[in-house]
């Protein structure tokens, strides 16, 4: 009898232990599953660092040799002015000119007074963003020796750039990550839950773009990162 009854309990034991373990495996279980996914932002904004600057002028006349010889001059003007102003030579590059024959388009039988059209581009690419902004404004100084600087053409914009994404990505993320964990803590305490560990991170692409369309020279960089943290009870 009292062997029937130590066997009764330990039965017993052994079902109410099975119970709490089966129970703390659901619980784990439904826990596994509770998160919740958050999105953090950082921005910053940046100088540029970089700038492609073109010089292009235009020249017309009907003999290509002495509109070869006048380019060729002008460029030297050209050159020689940045050079004055702090522009290193290892910083300009001369283009091949664009030589549009009139004469030779079969879809135009206009009568013009110049035959050629040509047009010379000159590049400065420096990381001299000031000085260079600076000499734009200046450029009218070659009028003075007849070089008349054309602007406005969409092929041949200034050009800001911005090369220092890997120094600023550390900072950023961090950022967006610590935006993202304020968020999915609101989130958990709104719940009346726990904010667990991370489950899932995405990055998420850094887009640099102009801060408005008057000052191209001034970037803004912007990250998303996505986030996924675990909830508990």
């Amino acid at each position: 009898m009292k062997s029937w009854k130590v066997e009764a309990a330990i039965i017993a034991v052994g079902l109410l232990l099975m119970g709490l373990f089966i129970k703390s495996g659901l619980n784990s279980f439904s826990n596994k599953d509770r998160g919740v996914q958050v999105k953090g932002l950082a921005e910053m904004e940046v100088p540029a660092n970089k700038v492609i600057w073109p010089l292009v002028y235009k020249e017309v006349g009907n003999d290509l040799i002495a509109l070869y010889n006048k380019i060729n001059k002008t460029n030297s003007a050209i050159v020689d002015f940045l050079r004055q102003k702090g522009i290193d030579e290892s910083e300009i590059s001369i283009n091949a000119p664009s030589i549009q024959d009139k004469q030779a388009d079969r879809y135009d039988n206009s009568i013009v007074q110049y035959r050629y059209n040509v047009t010379a581009v000159i590049t400065v690419t420096s990381d001299k963003v000031d000085l260079v902004r600076k000499l734009i404004a200046e450029q009218s100084e070659l009028l003075k020796q007849g070089i008349a600087i054309v602007g406005g053409d969409w092929e041949y914009k200034v050009l800001y750039e911005f090369t220092g994404l890997n120094d600023v990505k550390p900072q950023m993320i961090e950022e967006a990550t610590k935006n993202a964990r304020l968020a999915a803590d609101k989130f958990a305490k709104d719940s009346n839950s726990k904010l667990g560990k991370i489950k899932h991170a995405s990055q998420g692409q850094f887009s640099i773009e102009d801060r408005d369309a008057n000052t191209p020279f001034i970037k803004h960089i912007r990250v998303v990162t996505t986030i996924e943290y675990s909830l508990e009870d």
